[in-house]
């Protein structure tokens, strides 16, 4: 893999069949222009339409996460934040990736940090990770997500202990409240997204995104939708390669070789 970066740049390159997305701004604690979060959105649809691409790590390079938007710049005068709606919205607001992403997080995980990780579908703290929502602080209310997000994870009363006071707290509690799912030491958070993404690209993709697609059915529209979609992914696996596939493989007690078709 290539590491070559640009400061305030976020990137795409590739291991196998695994999307690797990285944000780059170290000097100013990886925070957002609009030109980034563009170049994020355009790279998860790049991953999102790429039949080759299975699952993303959504990462960010050095010590910390993000410390949030670089707000002048998106809020301040001539500020063009807009980013075109037919491209995947890293707040998962709009077009939603249709792919799993593993989002990996450390050290200051601020705002928007913590809005586009409850988006991804797996999250792994670095035990340096320190959570933080901030708006109500800044005189703003959440808009990328956390008002309904916190709730879905850990409930309302949970979600109003943190959103309302605007306190931070550490990787063991975000584990707690379910918004992570592994804490590892710093160093190992990189490489175990990896290795999740690995073990998710060893099951068949097709199922995998009809998993997901399902999921999001019930979340979006509720039980009996999620109930009425089961043809829906019937129709999805059951005619595919990777079903024959994974049945002859359990026939022959060896690993399933799956191709997404």
């Amino acid at each position: 893999m290539s590491h070559d970066r640009k400061p305030g740049e976020v990137t795409l390159e590739t291991d196998g069949n695994i999307a690797i997305i990285t944000v780059e701004n170290e000097s100013k604690m990886n925070s957002y222009t609009p030109d980034m979060m563009r170049q994020l959105a355009q790279h998860l649809t790049t991953f999102d339409e790429d039949d080759s691409l299975w699952v993303a790590v959504f990462r960010s390079a050095g010590k910390n996460t993000t410390a949030g938007l670089d707000m002048p710049k998106f809020f301040g005068p001539g500020a063009d934040a807009d980013i075109d709606p037919a491209l995947v919205d890293p707040f998962a607001l709009g077009r939603r990736a249709t792919k799993p992403i593993v989002a990996v997080v450390q050290g200051i995980t601020f705002t928007v940090g913590i809005e586009m990780m409850l988006a991804a579908d797996i999250v792994v703290a670095a035990d340096t990770a320190q959570f933080q929502q901030l708006e109500v602080a800044r005189g703003l209310a959440p808009l990328g997500g956390a008002h309904f997000r916190y709730l879905t994870r850990t409930g309302w009363g949970n979600a109003m202990y943190h959103l309302l006071r605007a306190d931070k707290f550490d990787a063991q509690r975000a584990l707690e409240l379910g918004f992570v799912q592994e804490v590892v030491p710093f160093g190992q958070h990189i490489e175990r997204g990896i290795e999740l993404a690995r073990e998710i690209c060893a099951n068949a993709p097709l199922g995998v995104r009809a998993t997901k697609a399902s999921a999001l059915k019930y979340l979006e529209q509720g039980e009996s939708a999620a109930v009425a979609a089961i043809d829906d992914v019937k129709g999805a696996v059951f005619d595919s390669h990777d079903f024959q596939e994974g049945i002859q493989s359990f026939i022959e007690r060896r690993q399933a070789n799956f191709q997404g078709k």
